[in-house]
């Protein structure tokens, strides 16, 4: 299995199938909340959400952020600038707690940082087993079978101490630690950054729930190499959470410092979702309703409030950044890419600090929260052997296709089909002396073919002849490389047309596949309606089409009750057909091929009389 141990949360994932997957827990969550909660000496940790949700009334009890003091002693220094610990305000040095909450930051026998709950001193490693542990169940009972092998990541400027107490938190969860993987090779890895072709070189930009870093790699032939990193094990979404949430208190009487543990952690609760909405909004009015007695609080937050909060948070980071890339003795100009990880860089200033930091627009496609996590798992399918080397284009992901009569998406290749891959379907004329169809190659998952996209157009052109009688076979196939072949042939003449497209059919961003995904889930009922109604439509036209030409063949042979039930199925059909009524035209099409059996049975017998006529020489 594949770990990203995660400061606010962390995730964990397998490979099947050749293929990265992260798995879910019972609740269909794949994120898990790093958050610990002890009920007593004797009781069993709580980890997850369960934990979360008792932050705000037991918070002396409850554990966060451990990440940052995993490895740690007494009188260790932050990364930023060498600067000590920020103490109460920050994550904290020996005897302080993060925001004045939370259990006790003490020192123990070998110096090394821990946490104090009811005189019992407990380590940062024995918290993260139990975090690492649940990991493990949510694993096995995915799969549905033991696992004991773990690729887990870690900052890269994670020092040896760190590094070998995060392995040991693994053996304790009862894993054999395989590799502690590089957070930001890990990202690499889920970028697919390894496929850019030649020397190239890649920031990766992870600033995460309580931890930032960025590193500088140089990719050859698939190997990484780190060229630079810096960062900060205290900067991170739980300082923009403190800050927001000390200015939210900042107009009450005695501000932060007067409030209880308990009011702080619903001042903080309260930061968290403001943040989340201004990610998306300008402003949100922040409500706590009843939270000092009758008292009730309500105060409004602009994002250009919020954002001048966090600005010299986000400074630092930019310094972290130059300094890197100062180390690795390039410039902006020298990269290759640079890429965002971690969820705090949904927010709109963060993104924006970036592009100014790196000269360009960073690749946002992957999810943030889970880049590094399926990094992981692609790195622990390589050391199984599950994944004999990296691939990420090797499915389709999007459904391929053309466009047919009366506007209709034709699926050929189903999304998720792994390349390369081959399908094709036979078409025919749609109306008498067409001469020719147009091939417009499709990609989505809406049933009507204006909603996908396009990706080409091209002509095939064959004889001219009654409705039915042309023949098209088209095929598509994407090799290994992502590239899509459209062969169109006129079985009739055995000529070929052959169109390439190139990427177009791989090459999508995960947030156009889940846009087109998520529209295809909310239109599905009226998208499969209107399906229906086209093709109950095309029906019904043939069908007037066929009873127009058939019924002055019939002659004398049709008698009168039959010509007017026919004529009353065809005003039926004719009447839906004008009404835009999908129940009443399917029944409509209905009754009409079933008035019609009798005039097809008198063509059918005319037809056969004229054949052995023919043949006798009459």
């Amino acid at each position: 299995i594949g770990i990203d141990l995660g400061t606010t949360q962390s995730l964990v994932g397998v490979v099947d199938a050749g293929f990265p997957i992260l798995l879910a827990d019972a609740q269909g969550s794949r994120m898990t909340r790093s958050v610990v909660y002890y009920g007593g000496a004797e009781a069993a940790p709580v980890v997850g959400a369960e934990a979360w949700r008792r932050r705000v009334t037991e918070g002396a009890r409850t554990v966060v952020s451990v990440k940052r003091l995993i490895g740690r002693r007494a009188g260790d220094h932050a990364m930023e600038d060498g600067k000590p610990d920020r103490g109460s305000d920050g994550e904290p040095e020996a005897g302080g707690r993060f925001g004045g909450m939370g259990p006790e930051v003490r020192a123990g026998a070998d110096g090394s940082l821990g946490i104090v709950m009811d005189g019992v001193w407990r380590s940062p490693i024995e918290i993260s087993a139990a975090i690492l542990r649940r990991l493990k169940e949510v694993a096995e009972a995915a799969l549905e079978r033991p696992v004991a092998r773990a690729v887990i990541t870690v900052p890269a400027y994670f020092n040896d101490a760190q590094r070998q107490a995060t392995r040991e938190a693994g053996r304790l969860a009862g894993l054999k630690v395989e590799r502690i993987l590089n957070e930001p090779t890990a990202a690499a890895l889920a970028f697919g950054l390894d496929k850019l072709g030649g020397r190239s070189r890649v920031a990766v930009y992870d600033l995460g729930g309580g931890t930032f870093d960025v590193s500088i790699l140089e990719l050859n032939d698939g190997i990484f190499q780190v060229l630079a990193t810096h960062g900060d094990t205290r900067l991170g979404g739980d300082d923009f959470d403190l800050l927001l949430a000390q200015w939210l208190a900042s107009e009450l009487e005695g501000g932060w410092s007067g409030l209880t543990s308990l009011e702080r952690a619903r001042f903080l609760e309260s930061a968290v979702e403001a943040k989340h909405a201004l990610s998306f909004q300008e402003e949100v009015e922040v409500r706590l309703p009843f939270w000092r007695g009758a008292e009730s609080f309500v105060r409004t937050v602009t994002r250009r409030e919020f954002e001048k909060l966090i600005k010299p948070l986000l400074e630092r980071t930019g310094k972290l950044c130059r300094k890197a890339m100062s180390d690795a003795g390039l410039t902006p100009a020298d990269l290759s890419a640079a890429v965002l990880v971690g969820g705090s860089t949904r927010l709109p200033a963060v993104r924006e600090i970036a592009a100014e930091i790196f000269g360009r627009e960073p690749d946002t496609s992957r999810h943030p929260d889970e880049t590094v996590a399926l990094g992981a798992v692609i790195q622990a399918g390589i050391l199984s052997g599950a994944m004999r080397r990296v691939v990420l284009l090797d499915v389709t992901p999007l459904s391929l296709g053309i466009e047919t009569f009366g506007g209709l998406m034709n699926v050929i290749l189903p999304r998720n089909t792994t390349i390369p891959a081959k399908a094709g379907e036979l078409f025919t004329n749609a109306v008498t002396d067409q001469p020719g169809m147009r091939i417009r190659v499709l990609q989505g998952e809406r049933e009507m073919a204006r909603d996908n996209w396009t990706l080409g157009e091209f002509e095939v052109g064959f004889e001219k002849g009654p409705k039915g009688s042309a023949r098209v076979g088209v095929q598509f196939s994407i090799d290994a490389d992502g590239i899509l072949t459209i062969l169109a042939r006129d079985t009739k003449t055995g000529l070929d047309k052959v169109v390439e497209i190139r990427h177009a059919a791989v090459d999508v961003s995960e947030a156009k596949v889940g846009e087109m995904i998520a529209q295809s889930v909310d239109h599905a009922f009226e998208d499969m309606t209107e399906r229906q109604w086209a093709e109950a439509a095309l029906k019904s036209r043939e069908l007037l089409d066929a009873v127009a030409g058939a019924l002055p063949l019939a002659g004398d042979a049709l008698d009168d009750s039959a010509r007017g039930e026919i004529r009353q199925g065809v005003a039926g059909v004719e009447a839906a057909l004008e009404a835009g009524d999908l129940r009443r035209l399917k029944t409509a099409n209905a009754t009409l091929d079933e008035a019609t059996e009798t005039l097809a049975a008198i063509l059918v017998e005319q037809a056969m009389d004229a054949a052995v006529a023919k043949k006798m020489g009459i």
